[in-house]
């Protein structure tokens, strides 16, 4: 029997010549153990399971809802796999990994989801160890409707070859629909995997299905009544936030605090109207067999203007100003130009230069929109209370708004919904203290975690940054919040009302004052959650945090990023931003 070799002027380096002998030899080893005696008729059970970790990065759950299906779908062909978040493995450890198979989401525009940070931190620097050792594989989830489409996955593939670690499937780049792609994805990666690790299964055999891990999905949303819709803000507010309560009937939906609802909205019959008028049609006039007023209603997005009809509009409009946003590639000059625009504005500079049926072929499909959950379950079990800012304002001789909020606020009896779990925003154990930082509809999930603790009788201490910009009308939930406060439940409650005094205060202000007090909190155990902007806000807590770290704790500012970094892997420090 020959034994394959590698020529020596084939293309591969030290690390991947090293690795390929090495497979070789493995696979030489098992073809002649194979000849010497053929096969059992039974297989054999007790032989050694191959171990394989999947790993992911994610900020909504979905990358980890498809990690689990991997582990899945490898244990169902013989291997012993296990799944952890990306921030919860040293980089030491991951070097002495052999398989290792990695789901990631991109957050924001292509930056790493919060609980990848510390990974690709480790991964991205120069001290990084060489991965010779280590096979793998990226699955990206991502939104072409952002420049960063799926940017982590791609960083984390390329990073990890140019350390010398082993692509054994390539990189799949999956969008919003991105669940066939993905199981298909899985699918090969195993298959792979079996016949590179020896493991008992069958390549290509289908993955045992686990994407519907409940009756409601997305492809499949539950039709909510909504019976409560009512306004929190003051009449003087500059802002319009709203209470709604989604009823749940009897759908089975089980929910738990830090959770998000996923709701798909409808577009204003409005803009619809005006679309098919600069088409000269009706918006009964039919488009590939179908209404076009179902379409641009019901299945498309014609709010914000997708890619391709920015470049096609420009390709043939001949309009100066939109070559110079669009041609130039600088993104925040296009942004800030497209800022207050919808897709009717660019169809009239385009003029009659897109034909109706080219028109609907280049628009994004209308997506869900995802708010945090602001109840408990335990509170309420029958339904599901969100707290939504409406976004309205008037631009060029025309009143617009957001899709999903003003749906909810002007034309929603009942919406279709479905669960988003987030794992990774939970309330700590009833003894735990618990920091929260939720100005205005950040406040949302941390309503959900103080009714939780009410409910559960919990002990542990709770403290609240709040803020907004005028007490006096945009103080929402104020009566709650400050009965509990009362009661004890909220041992302390800062408020932040950057408006009321010359000098603006916000939550951060409100966390230097009493950061001798967070830093022994934290110091006692505590948790702290962020929810919220994450443009700004986010950013300046972060950078507060860190400051109240070094100056209370004593320590440099590389200490400071040290002691942070290991709230976060502890799940300590956990944000839901957006």
């Amino acid at each position: 029997m020959k034994i394959a070799y590698i020529p020596e002027d084939a293309p591969f380096n030290e690390d991947q010549r090293a690795w390929l002998a090495g497979f070789l030899a493995g696979l030489h080893s098992r073809i002649a153990m194979n000849v010497a005696s053929p096969p059992a008729a039974v297989a054999d059970t007790s032989a050694p399971r191959p171990p394989l970790r999947v790993l992911y990065g994610t900020q909504t759950g979905n990358a980890e809802g498809v990690a689990n299906d991997v582990v899945a779908a490898a244990k169902a062909q013989g291997f012993d796999a296990t799944v952890s978040g990306l921030d919860e493995i040293a980089l030491d450890q991951f070097a002495g990994l052999k398989y290792v198979l990695i789901v990631t989401s991109t957050y924001g525009e292509g930056e790493m989801p919060d609980n990848a940070e510390l990974f690709w931190e480790a991964l991205s620097s120069d001290m990084a160890p060489r991965l010779g050792g280590v096979a793998y594989g990226v699955l990206a989830l991502g939104d072409t409707g952002y420049d960063g489409f799926c940017q982590a996955g791609k960083l984390i593939d390329t990073r990890l070859e140019q350390l010398g670690a082993h692509r054994v499937i390539g990189r799949a780049d999956c969008d919003i629909d991105y669940e066939t792609q993905a199981a298909e994805w899985v699918r090969s990666a195993v298959g792979t995997l079996v016949t590179l690790a020896g493991a008992s299964g069958t390549p290509g055999t289908p993955p045992p299905s686990t994407v519907a891990r409940s009756g409601w999905t997305r492809k499949n949303p539950f039709p909510a009544q909504v019976p409560v819709n009512r306004v929190l803000s003051g009449p003087g507010s500059g802002k319009e936030i709203r209470h709604y309560e989604f009823a749940l009937a009897d759908s089975g939906i089980h929910y738990e605090a830090g959770d998000a609802l996923a709701v798909f909205p409808e577009n204003d019959p409005a803009l619809v109207e005006a679309i098919a008028e600069h088409f000269r049609v009706s918006p009964d006039t039919l488009v590939d067999g179908e209404p076009l007023g179902e379409l641009l209603g019901h299945r498309y997005e014609i709010s914000t203007p997708s890619k391709d009809l920015l470049s096609e509009v420009e390709h043939r409009a001949e309009n100066e100003e939109l070559s110079h946003v669009v041609r130039g590639g600088v993104k925040d000059v296009l942004d800030r130009w497209l800022y207050g625009k919808d897709i009717l504005d660019i169809l009239r500079i385009g003029g009659d230069t897109l034909s109706l049926e080219e028109f609907v072929g280049l628009l994004k499909p209308l997506v869900h929109r995802a708010y945090s959950i602001s109840s408990s379950s335990l509170a309420h079990p029958e339904r599901i209370h969100l707290t939504v800012a409406g976004v309205r304002y008037h631009n060029a001789g025309r009143e617009r708004g957001g899709v999903c909020s003003t749906f909810l606020a002007d034309r929603c009896a009942g919406a279709k919904i479905f669960l988003q779990p987030n794992k990774s925003f939970r309330v700590p154990a009833d003894d735990v203290p618990m920091i929260m930082v939720g100005p205005g509809t950040g406040i949302a999930p941390f309503r959900a975690f103080l009714q939780e603790r009410e409910q559960r009788g919990a002990g542990g201490r709770n403290w609240l940054f709040f803020g907004d910009q005028h007490r006096e009308h945009d103080f929402i939930y104020s009566d709650e919040l400050t009965g509990w406060h009362e009661a004890g439940l909220l041992d302390r409650l800062d408020l932040a009302f950057s408006r009321d005094q010359a000098e603006k205060i916000y939550v951060q202000t409100r966390m230097l004052e009493h950061g001798a007090d967070l830093y022994a909190w934290l110091q006692d155990g505590g948790h702290f959650y962020v929810c919220g902007d994450a443009t700004r806000m986010a950013k300046d807590v972060d950078k507060a945090l860190h400051q109240i770290v070094a100056t209370h704790g004593g320590l440099s500012a590389e200490d400071a990023d040290e002691y942070v970094n290991s709230l976060k892997r502890e799940k300590r420090y956990v944000r839901d931003v957006y």
